[in-house]
């Protein structure tokens, strides 16, 4: 365990010094938002992919692996089909407006009153993006060291917020790459293959499991089709992905490079689910089957590999917790904050200020969340029943208001929140309701309200 305890502070330290040289590299505003919209294929592909993949993607796939099979792939395959429909047919136009949060486009098409509604929705969902990644951080170094969950949440998170906070999105992009090329070895090319040699190999995992783990529908059609209305969508909209997107140097590298992390997605999720059902068959009793990513990694790795591996899936965290981060706090300073001085755009050291503050509130907010599916599930269902139908509407509707917008936006918000409430987290019902509600209210209030006058230019998808 000393050995794994070695290998963990090596990449933890590995990634402050990343956070450092990427504060050197963030010297304008626009650096430290969008890494001087300057990537190239590589460096976007490795931080798209990274940024997607997080904790729920890895300690919850392995979840679902481990109670449904294969099918548990369906989050990630959700998640990677969103990114592929998002480079393909929307990045182009948006590089094109040179904008830095999803809220402007909404401020473009409608007025500043629809941007500050939307933006304190998207605030809420990065928050939550980053809470579930800091949770999952939290509840495998509890597992695997057996620290206390609130010290295990405050050292891992306090990487994470340290490492965002001085270098922004450059430092972001440098720990991504090397966050996904840690857990793409440690997890697909050392776990999956040890957790299936320990099983005896794919027959005696074929032998060990009712057929029903390798149907691609087990899981529930209803829960595919809630995973693709939440994710799919949820990635089209969302302030930590359109950011991504935004730091690409050119529309070719988003287009190409942004639909091999997309791919690259899916078989994350393939190796995620298998990794599941093999600790199934190892270990067939587990309290909490939450913990099914951490016991199988404790079980089935000799020291110094397993400290390996639970870098590669702090890795995943890591990445995704910092772009929760990030976007919250570019949300703050860039569509709520000047709003209260008077118009006045933020500095680099605000843009810095508040992107610790933000930390600090993700950090207190993970010490009493305790579930990363039910987290990551509220994150997308508020931005999902909240935003998605102003959204597409600004897009594509001519007769669409503000008012329309705006009551769409909070009956959205409202009625996916209470529904969750009501039925629980996991539950299917609050993206139908809320999906249901926006779309009403937003036809019948726009019809109701008056033709807008003008219209600005906004995002027009166009084919690949």
């Amino acid at each position: 365990m000393a050995l794994d305890i070695f290998v963990v502070l090596i990449y933890a330290a590995g990634m402050l010094v990343l956070g450092w040289y990427g504060m050197r590299k963030a010297k304008t505003h626009e650096d430290y938002l969008v890494a001087g919209r300057n990537l190239g294929p590589t460096l976007y592909m490795g931080t798209m992919a990274a940024t997607v993949l997080g904790g729920a993607s890895t300690v919850g796939t392995v979840r679902l692996g481990y109670v449904h099979g294969i099918s548990g792939f369906w989050l990630c395959a959700a998640l990677g089909l969103g990114i592929i429909a998002l480079n393909l047919f929307l990045a182009k136009p948006l590089l094109k407006l040179r904008i830095f949060t999803v809220t402007q486009v909404l401020e473009k098409r409608y007025n500043p009153m629809a941007r500050q509604a939307s933006a304190v929705i998207m605030l809420v969902y990065a928050l939550m993006i980053g809470v579930t990644s800091i949770l999952a951080i939290g509840t495998v170094m509890q597992v695997l060291f057996g620290l206390p969950f609130w010290v295990s949440v405050l050292l891992g998170g306090g990487v994470v917020v340290v490492y965002s906070a001085i270098g922004g999105m450059w430092s972001l992009t440098l720990t991504d790459i090397v966050q996904f090329v840690i857990k793409t070895v440690g997890l697909m090319f050392i776990l999956l293959p040890i957790c299936l040699y320990r099983v005896g190999g794919w027959d005696q995992l074929v032998a060990k499991l009712p057929a029903s783990s390798f149907s691609w529908t087990t899981i529930g059609w209803d829960t595919i089709i809630t995973y693709f209305l939440i994710y799919f969508f949820g990635i089209l909209i969302g302030q930590d992905i359109w950011q991504r997107v935004f730091t690409a140097r050119t529309d070719k590298i988003a287009k190409y490079a942004g639909s091999i992390a997309g791919v690259y997605c899916i078989f994350y999720g393939l190796a995620c689910a298998l990794i599941g059902m093999a600790a199934h068959v190892l270990l067939p009793d587990l309290d909490n089957v939450n913990n099914a990513f951490a016991a199988i990694v404790k079980v089935s790795l000799p020291d110094g590999l397993r400290g390996l591996v639970i870098a590669a899936a702090l890795a995943a965290m890591m990445s995704t917790a910092s772009a929760g981060l990030l976007a919250a706090s570019t949300t703050l300073t860039e569509d709520l904050l000047p709003r209260l001085r008077g118009g006045k755009q933020s500095s680099l050291g605000i843009n810095r200020l508040f992107t610790l503050l933000t930390g600090l509130v993700v950090l207190a907010i993970a010490l009493v969340v305790n579930d990363v599916i039910s987290a990551l599930t509220l994150a997308y269902n508020l931005l999902v029943g909240g935003m998605l139908i102003p959204l597409i509407g600004a897009i594509y509707w001519k007769r669409a208001t503000t008012s329309g917008a705006i009551t769409s936006m909070a009956l959205g918000f409202l009625t996916a929140l209470a529904l969750m409430l009501k039925d629980g987290f996991d539950a299917n019902t609050p993206i139908y309701y809320s999906l249901s509600v926006g779309l009403i209210s937003f036809v019948v209030v726009s019809l109701l309200s008056p033709r807008p006058v003008t219209m600005a230019n906004t995002v027009k998808p166009r084919a690949a």
